[in-house]
């Protein structure tokens, strides 16, 4: 059992809930995640499983796809519906639905986004929402992001949008949501979020927690292999297996990059060619 096991999680669960849950269904130690949920998020989740949890430095970095849910007139200290009303501003009806599309277009491409006091971010060893908890003010620095794309899925013409955002590692969907209705000429938040893609891993694919009773969860992790099945691959002999294994250094004619490694056809693990030398990086 060693991969990757894609999980819906649901509402109220913290990412570590689930980790707990799925180390306690397949008894085993090693499982870890690609990256948090807020507990009032839901969607998907990749689970790291077994030797699979090697493979985090590859994953952690991906892209992602959520559907939020913006409710205007109303900002909270939280910047999601779980928090308290700090503003309020009356929203002029109707609010046009090209203008949001404009609106959400505008927050396209590569820029700096401050992130909220009500995060896991940490400074001086604690965590943000530490700080706000008990009031105490942090210098918050702007973190680099990118949009990739925007698109309005629903406006009800009142006080609700939902739109889908495809956005870089480290994006606060609430403060995108609070800069919208901002940028929109009044207050708002982010009243439901939904994450349906994590790079490659969708959420068509995901499982429940309840559906975790009553399958076969070895049939649904995804293996190292099929992971990185888009990588090039390189079939050792048995002397050169031996030597890589071994963390020795051997020479090929290849690109820089990160390939499958294979004895005989069998997959063993992953090397990294830089400078036409190849690595060992993770064995099976």
């Amino acid at each position: 059992m060693d991969g990757v096991l894609i999980i819906n999680k649901p509402k109220g669960y913290t990412s570590h809930d689930v980790v707990n849950v799925v180390r306690k269904k397949l008894n085993i130690k090693k499982v870890g995640h690609t990256g948090t949920l807020d507990p009032n998020a839901t969607g998907v989740l990749p689970l790291l499983i077994g030797k699979g949890t090697k493979l985090s430095k590859y994953l952690i970095e991906h892209k992602k796809t959520y559907v939020a849910t913006l409710k205007l007139g109303t900002k909270t200290d939280t910047g999601d519906s779980s928090g308290d009303i700090i503003e309020e501003k009356p929203i002029e009806f109707p609010v046009d639905e090209e203008k949001i599309k404009k609106v959400l277009n505008s927050f396209l491409g590569k820029q700096n986004q401050i992130p909220p006091m009500y995060s896991a971010i940490k400074v001086n060893g604690k965590k943000l929402y530490e700080y706000a908890r008990k009031g105490q003010a942090v210098e918050l620095k702007p973190r680099k992001i990118e949009i990739y794309s925007t698109e309005l899925k629903n406006y009800d013409e009142k006080d609700k949008i939902v739109f889908e955002v495809e956005c870089s590692k480290g994006t606060y969907i609430r403060v995108l949501c609070e800069d919208i209705a901002k940028s929109l000429g009044t207050a708002g938040h982010m009243e439901e979020l939904q994450r349906t893609k994590v790079d490659k891993f969708d959420i068509k694919e995901s499982l429940s927690l309840e559906e975790l009773d009553n399958i076969n969860i070895e049939d649904k992790i995804i293996s190292m292999e099929d992971i990185f099945k888009s990588n090039l691959k390189i079939d050792l002999d048995n002397k050169k297996l031996v030597l890589f294994l071994n963390g020795v250094q051997l020479t090929f004619n290849l690109k820089d990059g990160l390939y499958r490694i294979y004895n005989n056809k069998k997959f063993v693990g992953l090397g990294i060619i830089k400078n036409k030398i190849l690595k060992r990086d993770i064995v099976i």
